[in-house]
């Protein structure tokens, strides 16, 4: 883990994007490829943006990225979804090798086993994530479950967790946050 403190947002992404892009091309030179996981949120705006910004810097199409977790039940068209927010702000506008997005609607176990299989035969490179408010990663609420050995598993939500949310701005109350999400695992 690297952690970077800056005075404002707009510096935290431009550092966030120098290091990713750094440890991206050292994959990319290492082994021809590189596989990137990354969180959404409004902590992330600046750092996608500076890396659009950027975008030449990095041969996107050795680049498989990874997404982190995504609400249960929750259409790609809603504002919160997180897989139309990272299409929006950053997979349309680079030309990524492939992009594995979390699914919350459908044959959920399925989902999660392809996932699972997937992100285990890519080992991650460079993982871009932030810490909730209540210290949540991905979506696991503390206590978290650090002994499972699956790399996808669907977490219920605690309500700090989706006070975020709706501070944030993702929904209006806290009755319209989902109460479940599949969420990468510590491990």
């Amino acid at each position: 883990m690297h952690i970077i403190v800056s005075e404002n947002p707009k510096k935290l992404g431009e550092v966030a994007a120098d290091r990713i892009i750094m440890l991206l091309n050292k994959s990319i030179e290492e082994r021809g490829e590189a596989n990137y996981l990354v969180s959404t949120g409004a902590s992330q705006f600046t750092t996608f943006d500076a890396l659009l910004r950027r975008k030449g810097d990095v041969e996107w199409s050795k680049v498989t990225m990874f997404h982190l977790d995504e609400y249960v039940g929750l259409p790609v068209t809603h504002i919160a979804s997180f897989q139309k927010y990272l299409r929006e702000r950053f997979t349309d506008h680079v030309n990524l090798k492939r992009a594995v997005f979390v699914n919350g609607i459908g044959n959920l176990e399925k989902n999660l086993s392809d996932l699972s299989a997937d992100i285990t035969a890519h080992p991650i490179d460079v993982g871009v994530i932030g810490i909730g408010e209540n210290a949540h990663i991905a979506f696991n609420d503390p206590p978290a479950n650090f002994d499972t050995n699956c790399a996808y598993r669907i977490v219920t939500l605690n309500d700090t967790c989706k006070m975020q949310q709706v501070g944030e701005g993702w929904f209006k109350n806290i009755e319209e946050v989902p109460k479940q999400a599949v969420s990468m695992t510590p491990r």
